[in-house]
C-alpha cells in the first residue's frame, strides 16, 4: 500500500472523497510524477521536484501547487475559495452540496 493510501485511510469520507478526487486530477494532468509524502503530505513529484500536494484540514481540505505563481495566475477562476499565498482551501463534498446558493 502507497503512504497516500495510507494518509487517505485516516481522513474521513467526505474528506477523503474530495482528496482522492484531487489525487486522480493531478494524476490525469502529469501522469509521469512520482507520488510521496513531503513536508508530511501527500504530494507529487516530477523530474525531482515536488510540484503539487494536498492534505485535510480542520475545515475541509487544502491544495498546494508549490510554485509561487500557480494561485496567482488563476485568481480569478478561485473567487469564492479561501487561499492563502501557497495553498487553495475547499470543502469536502458535502459542504459544497449544502453551500447556498448566490
Amino acid at each position: 500500500m502507497s503512504k497516500i493510501n495510507d494518509y487517505l485511510a485516516a481522513i474521513p469520507g467526505d474528506k477523503r472523497t474530495a482528496l482522492d478526487d484531487l489525487r486522480k486530477t493531478i494524476r490525469s494532468i502529469i501522469p509521469r510524477a512520482e507520488e510521496c509524502i513531503s513536508y508530511g503530505m501527500p504530494a507529487f513529484r516530477l523530474d525531482g521536484k515536488v510540484v503539487a500536494g494536498f492534505r485535510a484540514t480542520a475545515k475541509g481540505c487544502s491544495y498546494y501547487p508549490f510554485s509561487g505563481t500557480t494561485l496567482q495566475a488563476l485568481a480569478g477562476d478561485l473567487k469564492g475559495y479561501g487561499k492563502t499565498k501557497s495553498a487553495l482551501h475547499f470543502p469536502s463534498r458535502r459542504a459544497v452540496a449544502r453551500r447556498p446558493r448566490p
